[in-house]
This record gives C-alpha cells, sequence and structure tokens, in this order.
C-alpha cells in the first residue's frame, strides 16, 4: 500500500500531508478575515489581519505550498464564498481599489517561502524578519500601487503615500510571523524542501 500511495504521490506532484497543510493554511487565512476590516484614509483599501496569514504561509510553508495556500483561498472567494475580511467575495475585492494588494499575495507568499528556504534549517531571526517585511510589506505595496493606480484617480505619489496607513499594522504582522515561523521550524524541522 505504501508504495502505491508513494506513486500518487510522484503523479500529482503532492502528498496527502501536503494537501492537509496547504488546506489549514487556507483556512487560517480566512479565518484571520473575521475580526473584518478598517478602511484608512481616502484610498478605500482596508487593513486587514489576512495579510499575516499570507506572510505565515510562505514562511511557514515554503513557495510550492505557502503559494498553494493562497491560490487556494483566493480560488474559493472568486467563486464566491465571502472569506475576505468584512465578508467581501474575490470577484468585489478584484473590482475595487484593493485588487493590487490581493493580487500580490501570490508573489508575496512565493517570494517569502523561496527565501525562508535558503535561510533553514537554523531560521535566523533578523533574516526571517528581512524576508517576511520584504515579502509581506514591499511585493504587497508594488502590487497595490499599480492596482491602486489602475482602479482610482489617484497619481503614483499619491499611491505610494496610502501605505503609510498599512506600515505599523504590517509591521506588526511582520515580527508575529516571523516569531511563529521560527517556534514551527525548531519544532518541525523538514517543513521546507530546499
Amino acid at each position: 500500500m505504501e508504495g502505491v500511495e508513494n506513486s500518487r504521490e510522484s503523479r500529482i506532484g503532492i502528498s496527502a500531508r501536503d494537501m492537509a497543510q496547504i488546506a489549514v493554511f487556507a483556512a487560517l487565512i480566512a479565518a484571520l478575515g473575521l475580526p473584518g476590516a478598517i478602511t484608512v484614509g481616502f484610498s478605500g483599501v482596508p487593513i486587514t489581519v489576512q495579510t499575516l496569514g499570507v506572510i505565515l504561509a510562505g514562511a511557514v510553508l515554503g513557495a510550492r505550498k505557502g503559494t498553494a495556500a493562497v491560490l487556494v483561498f483566493l480560488a474559493l472567494t472568486m467563486i464566491g464564498l465571502p472569506l475576505l475580511s468584512g465578508g467581501r467575495t474575490g470577484l468585489t475585492a478584484l473590482a475595487g481599489p484593493s485588487a493590487g494588494y490581493l493580487v500580490g499575495w501570490i508573489p508575496a507568499a512565493l517570494f517569502i517561502g523561496l527565501l525562508t528556504a535558503r535561510i533553514l534549517p537554523k531560521y535566523p531571526l533578523v533574516l526571517g524578519l528581512l524576508i517576511n517585511a520584504a515579502g509581506g510589506m514591499l511585493v504587497i505595496y508594488l502590487c497595490g500601487i499599480a492596482g491602486l493606480a489602475l482602479r482610482t484617480d489617484l497619481g503614483i505619489g499619491a499611491a505610494i503615500s496610502t501605505n503609510a496607513a498599512f506600515i505599523p499594522g504590517d509591521l506588526a504582522k511582520v515580527v508575529v510571523a516571523t516569531v511563529v515561523a521560527k517556534g514551527v521550524h525548531r519544532a518541525y524541522p523538514g517543513l521546507i524542501h530546499a
């Protein structure tokens, strides 16, 4: 029976354990939307806790599984499930000013996962903080700025300055994600295969 399971894994490239981890992190991102959202400023882009789940997906599961978890979550929102903060669906969010930020979750999880694999098995906190900040803030902000420029009347300068409201909360998410990821990788080495 073990040979059948291994051949099934190699054919589709993903094990049952991987699928379970992907599902758990997609559910985590959804659960982090339950507290709701706070819209700050004039851009119409809400501050949510769900970005923490995206950072954690990349930092804990790695590029392949972390990105898959984000894609599963986004697919569920695209079929109409109101899993985004504030009870929004993916189609609603993509039609609004937060479209770029939402799309930015995919390369953010990929970026964080790829670089996290390079610092394992030790997972130094400083490097983890830098990776999570670059992916969880810089990558998402760049995509968000592009989305704001395309979806609103904001110029690039105004779109960039809109991100100032997100920085304190996102820095806190980066710190939390880094501490959690370090603890997880210490307790369960081998979650990410380099």
